[in-house]
């Protein structure tokens, strides 16, 4: 039984048919094998010598050659090696009369990609074509979203072509041109940092320090004088001062990730600075002007932390200048190819790198709710 076409394939194989070139000096052979291949969906060309098959690789876009492996004045495989130098993105499938393990051996060594022995069944022929088919329309899908990721719209290390992010990079390279506090709001894993700094390095302040601080990986007790500073004697162990990250990313951007885990009194002595754009380092009696965009973010439900008492209205109202609103993975699936492709690039060993992932792996893939992200 021949496996089904996806449906996306399907529908692409008849918007846009796999050309397939056949080469054999018998004109039945010829005439069976386009009637096969259009039965796969395929539009066909038939020649009788391999002079006639190159003269049609250089002037057709071809996907697949079938060509038999004895031809007049040549044989199939001269042509297949002249069409792997030239056309490396062809696949070639090779009739034989032969169909001994070292004839198969040899011709996909060489580069075939299939073998079907003369005389062929109709359906192992169907079969076969349908599986290089299979597989050609995955490379291409592979090359196709190489090219997409190299010359994708996005910033930073994001990577997703989806309707719901371009909304996003629009909304960066909007928002990056203005001083406006931000509000990033998405799930763990969406990528609120990279958005972050996108905003920041595709805007005015990029040539200024970018300092990020996670506020639930801080201490509580130690979280002030990350933020603020402070100076020598201010407690026990303070044998120096120190600069706190609202002065250290003076003229750039403090980004504050997982804003909603920072305690209720330290949100109003933030607050206070983002009004008054001074700080008090812990300790001192003299206040410091600051010039720091703020850029927030947070996995939390604000709105319901504000009606339960662990988030202040006024500085949500404060933050919420602008808001960015990440979608989760399960929600732009149509990004999950690239993804894909993109980390198999970045993670596949020098030494044998991974080229494709199969059909299924991929649906598999897609069909997966990615929890975290």
């Amino acid at each position: 039984m021949v496996p089904a076409m996806t449906e996306e394939a399907a529908v692409r194989r008849e918007v846009v048919p796999m050309n397939i070139l056949i080469v054999d000096d018998e004109q039945s052979i010829r005439e069976t094998c386009a009637t096969v291949s259009e039965q796969c969906g395929m539009k066909a060309a038939a020649v009788a010598t391999a002079e006639e098959a190159l003269e049609v690789l250089e002037h057709s876009a071809i996907d697949i050659v079938l060509t038999d492996l004895k031809l007049p004045r040549s044989n199939g495989v001269e042509l297949l090696k002249q069409v792997h130098d030239r056309h490396p993105e062809i696949a070639v499938v090779m009739l034989t009369q032969y169909g001994t393990i070292e004839s198969a051996v040899e011709v996909t060594r060489l580069g075939a990609v299939d073998y079907v022995t003369k005389p062929f069944r109709i359906e192992e022929l169907r079969s076969r074509l349908e599986r290089v088919a299979r597989a050609v329309e995955l490379q291409q899908e592979n090359r196709l979203l190489r090219e997409q990721l190299r010359t994708r719209p996005g910033f930073g290390g994001l990577i997703g072509v989806s309707m719901k992010m371009q909304r996003v990079y629009k909304m960066i390279e909007k928002v990056s041109q203005h001083e406006s506090p931000v509000l990033i709001l998405g799930e763990s894993g969406t990528g609120k940092e990279l958005v972050a700094r996108s905003i920041h390095f595709s805007g005015p302040r990029k040539d200024r320090p970018f300092a990020p601080v996670d506020c639930s990986a801080l201490v509580h007790t130690l979280i002030e004088s990350e933020l603020f500073g402070y100076v020598k004697g201010a407690f026990t162990g303070a044998m120096q001062s120190k600069q706190g990250l609202l002065e250290a990313a003076q003229g750039g951007t403090l980004f504050l990730d997982e804003i909603g885990d920072m305690p209720v009194d330290l949100q109003a002595k933030l607050l206070r600075a983002l009004q008054e754009r001074e700080i008090k380092p812990v300790g001192s009696t003299e206040r410091r002007r600051i010039n720091v965009r703020i850029i927030a973010a947070t996995n939390r439900d604000l709105q319901a932390a504000i009606r339960s008492g662990a988030f202040r209205q006024d500085l949500y109202f404060r933050l919420n200048v602008v808001q960015v609103k990440l979608p989760p993975l399960r929600d732009r699936k149509s990004d999950i190819p690239i993804l894909v492709i993109a980390f198999l690039e970045k993670f596949s060993d020098p030494q044998g790198p991974v080229r494709t992932i199969s059909e299924d792996a991929m649906r598999r893939l897609i069909a997966y709710d990615w929890p975290g992200n």
